[in-house]
């Protein structure tokens, strides 16, 4: 049985309903294939936006910043909706109406938690690390108690959430006769060769799990 976020009318998707879903696999789909993502929250009656790198362990959701920051400060315990997204694709039809994109978007909802136990701390920092670069974290010189201090998680737990998407051609078939070029111009966002520090030594190779995640193109 496939499981799926509450609707409720803060995650229900009100145009093109059927581009939607609420499914747990679609959600986390789309979290694990975008790297970065934007969390929405407000300070004192004031919106802010924050891009940042997040990861994701089940239904729960993390990212991580700067103990200095007034962000990560203020929003502990506090609602936020946090949204990624990841274009496809241009659209081009024969008209400039049907226009459109090709794309993939979440929305999630959930109360944002800041980890205060160093030891979790520590475990979360290398959870982004390893999930980002397989088995890098085992590699780098250890993480300094001032380092340690220095950096804030935090994580919410996906109370609602919502998935949009467009794949396909332009929806104008009908139009087909009209002498324009119509179709889709393909966008991918993929890793590209690797480029050393200026001062790495030129003996130091890439490591072999690095050359691979290059090799792939993949994000993550």
């Amino acid at each position: 049985m496939t499981q799926e976020f509450p609707v409720t009318e803060r995650s229900r998707v009100r145009r093109m309903h059927d581009r939607a879903s609420h499914a747990w696999g679609d959600v986390h789909a789309v979290l694990d294939a975008a790297p970065l993502c934007h969390v929405g929250y407000v300070i004192d009656g004031e919106p802010y936006v924050t891009p940042t790198i997040h990861w994701r362990e089940g239904n729960r959701v993390f990212w991580h910043g700067s103990s200095a920051s007034r962000f990560l400060r203020k929003i502990d315990g506090q609602r936020v909706c946090l949204t990624v997204s990841l274009m496809d694709g241009y659209v081009l039809a024969r008209s400039a109406y049907n226009h459109s994109v090709n794309y993939r978007s979440a929305m999630v909802f959930g109360r944002a938690q800041r980890i205060t136990d160093p030891q979790e701390s520590a475990a979360a920092l290398r959870a982004m690390v390893d999930t980002l670069f397989p088995g890098r974290w085992d590699s780098l010189r250890p993480m300094t108690a001032q380092e340690a201090k220095a950096s804030t998680v935090v994580w919410m737990d996906i109370e609602e959430a919502s998935v949009k998407d467009r794949a396909g051609p332009p929806g104008d078939p009908e139009e087909a006769d009209y002498p324009v070029w119509a179709g889709v111009l393909p966008m991918r966002t993929t890793l590209g060769p690797a480029e050393p520090a200026p001062d790495s030594p030129a003996t130091l190779p890439l490591p072999a799990d690095l050359a691979a995640l290059v090799a792939s193109g993949r994000l993550r």
